[in-house]
């Protein structure tokens, strides 16, 4: 899960210029979410986005445009579905 607080004067200066729509638009292309969700946390604008992340080598593609163009603090957490964690649980059984 990505979650990124956007720097106040950076994104109000994208959402004028239309490089807010385009960094989200590139941004859903490359993640291919399963969940996006956008409005106010922490008194921020912010998005998050769950995903799956198949290799920590896209990492730089989808921080780079975060910090770049918005000025953003990012969060990558790992997650997992409930059949994630049904498959987590039984192979930890299966362990011991």
């Amino acid at each position: 899960m990505l979650r990124a607080h956007l720097d106040a004067a950076t994104a109000s200066e994208a959402i004028t210029n239309g490089k807010l729509a385009e960094v989200v638009e590139s941004l859903m292309a490359r993640l291919n979410p399963e969940a996006a969700y956008f409005g106010p946390n922490r008194g921020e604008r912010c998005c998050t986005f769950v995903f799956d992340m198949q290799d920590s080598s896209m990492l730089p593609t989808i921080g780079e445009p975060l910090f770049q163009e918005l000025g953003a603090k990012i969060e990558i957490e790992p997650v997992m579905n409930a059949d994630d964690l049904r498959k987590g649980l039984a192979a930890w059984q299966q362990q011991g």
